[in-house]
């Protein structure tokens, strides 16, 4: 158990007692049991040099105006996802072109996106609105599926000088659920080592006005239950239910 765990069991654990020995007590206090002593962070190599460069690339401070979309009204929930997605793969055509483009797949399948009823083929996901930015106004969190593969494209995107829209974050990874809460986006991704998962959070930056990779970490989740009906692919929030997978 972590010690902050621990030592709230133990005080609640004594709030418990004092009721109980109040009658036969002049109220005096009761011992909690022993806590943990605090311990302060060793600094080492002190005199190390810092490094001159980063030591990976996380694609942070990328901010990319999407060219020939507009926002009417300055509102984003008037651009059609699919016009975003096709925006991107004509400003990377090394990613979605060609027969050497790793998702070329995905750009051959946009084809079956914005009809009615829906196709299952289509790889782009169901859209989501949230002021992420914090300026009053709705901005857009969207997916697509890599193809081929098994790979999610997470993508965020707002609206700057009246109707400019600009995507504000862009991840790529094998995604098995998504969160929004306040100004960041989590992004949950499995792990090669048995009950554990990665989770990048990225955050809005107002300073940088882009999303920022503020913490990236490795987290147990315990066993996962064994069961003979297949799993879901992806897991959200109870208020942000994921589209069917195509």
């Amino acid at each position: 158990m972590p010690r902050i765990r621990a030592a709230r069991a133990a005080l609640a654990a004594a709030a418990l007692a004092l009721p109980a020995a109040g009658c036969g007590d002049a109220g005096g206090l009761q011992g909690a049991g022993s806590t943990p002593t605090a311990t302060s962070p060793a600094k080492l190599w002190p005199n190390l040099a810092p490094a001159s460069s980063p030591a990976w690339n996380y694609d942070n401070g990328d901010a990319e105006a999407m060219k020939g979309v507009t926002a009417p009204g300055g509102d984003i929930r008037k651009v059609e996802p699919v016009s975003l997605v096709r925006a991107e793969m004509a400003q990377h055509p090394d990613d979605y072109s060609g027969s050497k483009a790793p998702y070329r797949e995905t750009a051959r399948r946009m084809a079956y996106c914005g009809k009615e009823p829906a196709d299952a083929r289509c790889p782009l996901l169901k859209a989501y609105y949230r002021d992420i930015t914090g300026d009053g106004k709705a901005d857009l969190t969207l997916g697509f599926r890599l193809l081929p593969g098994h790979q999610t494209a997470v993508r965020v995107y707002t609206v700057e000088a009246g109707d400019r829209v600009v995507q504000v974050m862009s991840n790529d990874d094998a995604v098995s659920g998504v969160e929004l809460a306040g100004r960041s986006v989590i992004i949950h991704a499995p792990s090669d080592l048995a009950d554990y998962e990665y989770r990048f959070q990225w955050t809005w930056d107002p300073d940088q006005r882009v999303m920022l990779l503020t913490h990236d970490e490795m987290l147990r989740i315990g066993k996962r239950e064994r069961s003979s009906s297949p799993s879901p692919t992806a897991s959200v929030s109870p208020s942000l239910s994921p589209s069917a997978s195509p």
